[in-house]
C-alpha cells in the first residue's frame, strides 16, 4: 500500500505511520535499525528496490531523502509505503524542494526509530565527507558507492582522504567472494614456496579492482601490478607469482571463475557479481567499523597508487 502525503510536514507523516498501524496492524515493531537513504528525485526506485530486498534479511525502517529542485517553491511531499510495496520494512519517502532540496538532518531526525542504529546510505552522489554531512553525523554506519562516480579512481582517493571509522563502500563489498576464494588458496602454501609478484586485472572503471589490488599488496608486501581492461568488465583475474608455479583465479565471463593452482586439477568455481541487494544486505548485517575497510583504503591504497605499475593491455 502506498499513501501520498503532498506538501506535507513530518508531523503529518509521523500521525499517518499511527494511523495506518492502527488501522492495518503493527508495522513497525521489530526493526532493527533506521536505513536513510539520500539521493536525488527521480533516482530514489532502484534503491527502494535493493533496501526492500535487503530489509526481508534486516527489518528496518528506510526513509528515502530524495531532493528535488531548488528553484522551486519550498515544500516536502511524503509517501509511506507498506506491506507488498515496502518488503519486510515500512518506507517513508521525503521529496524535499527549495529550501528543503538538500540532505536535511532535521526532517530526518523527526522519523528515526528510538534507540535503533542508523545507517545512512549514499547510492548515487556521495557528500565531500560523509561523517560530516548532516545525516552522517548521526549516522552509525555511512555507506558510498565510488562505481557511481563520475571518475571512481578519484573517488576512491578522496574516500582515502576523508576516512572516519563507520565509513564503507559498496566497490569494497563487492569483493567479499573474491577474497573469500583467494584467502582459502593463499592458505594452502606455506613459505617454502614463497610470492615473488602479484598482478591483478580488472576494468579501467572498476574501483573493486583498485581495492582488491590494495588488499592483496598490503597483505602480502611483495611487487605487484595492475592491469586495465575495457571499461564495464569489472575483475577478471588476479595471479599470485610463485617460484614453483602460479596461482590463478580467472572470471572470462560474469558468473564463474577458473582456479589454476600448481599440481592440482583446475577447479570451477561460483563467482557471480553481486546484486546491489546482496551487497547491501552485507553492509547491514554488521553496525561495527569495518577496520580492514579502513586500512586498506588508508593505507593499502595510498601505497598501491605510489607504486603501482600500470600495464595498459
Amino acid at each position: 500500500m502506498i499513501v501520498e502525503l503532498p506538501n506535507t510536514t513530518t508531523s503529518k507523516i509521523t500521525k499517518e505511520i499511527v494511523k495506518m498501524r492502527e488501522q492495518g496492524g503493527v508495522v513497525a515493531l521489530g526493526r532493527v535499525l533506521t536505513l536513510v537513504v539520500i539521493t536525488k528525485n527521480g533516482l530514489e526506485e532502484e534503491a527502494i528496490a535493493a533496501a526492500n530486498l535487503a530489509s526481508r534479511e534486516h527489518p528496518c525502517r528506510i526513509i528515502v531523502l530524495a531532493t528535488g529542485s531548488s528553484g522551486e517553491e519550498t515544500r516536502l511531499d511524503g509517501e509511506i509505503r507498506v506491506g507488498g510495496d515496502a518488503g519486510a520494512s515500512e518506507v517513508i519517502v521525503l521529496r524535499g524542494y527549495g529550501e528543503l532540496a538538500v540532505e536535511n538532518e532535521s526532517i530526518v531526525s523527526a522519523l528515526l526509530l528510538p534507540d535503533a542504529p542508523i545507517v545512512a546510505w549514499w547510492p548515487n552522489e556521495a557528500p565531500q565527507v560523509p561523517s560530516k554531512s548532516p545525516v552522517g553525523r548521526i549516522a552509525h554506519r555511512r555507506i558510498t558507492d565510488s562505481a557511481n562516480a563520475d571518475d571512481p579512481r578519484d573517488a576512491l582517493k578522496h574516500i582515502a582522504l576523508t576516512y572516519a571509522a563507520g565509513d564503507t563502500d559498496l566497490a569494497w563489498t563487492r569483493l567479499t567472494n573474491w577474497r573469500i576464494q583467494l584467502a582459502a588458496a593463499l592458505d594452502q602454501y606455506d613459505g617454502a614456496d614463497p610470492i615473488t609478484g602479484l598482478r591483478v586485472e580488472g576494468a579501467s572503471d572498476s574501483p573493486s579492482t583498485l581495492l582488491l589490488a590494495s588488499w592483496l599488496h598490503k597483505a602480502l608486501q611483495v611487487p605487484i601490478s595492475v592491469v586495465e581492461d575495457p571499461r564495464g568488465t569489472g575483475i577478471r583475474q588476479v595471479v599470485i607469482e610463485r617460484s614453483k608455479g602460479n596461482v590463478e583465479l580467472t572470471r572470462p565471463g560474469s558468473l564463474e571463475a577458473v582456479l589454476s593452482q600448481p599440481g592440482q586439477p583446475q577447479q570451477q568455481i561460483s563467482l557471480p557479481r553481486r546484486s546491489l541487494q546482496d551487497c547491501l544486505a552485507e553492509e547491514l548485517r554488521r553496525l561495527d567499523p569495518d577496520d580492514v575497510f579502513g586500512e586498506v583504503v588508508t593505507e593499502g591504497l595510498q601505497k598501491l597508487l605510489a607504486e603501482e605499475e600500470v600495464v595498459q593491455s
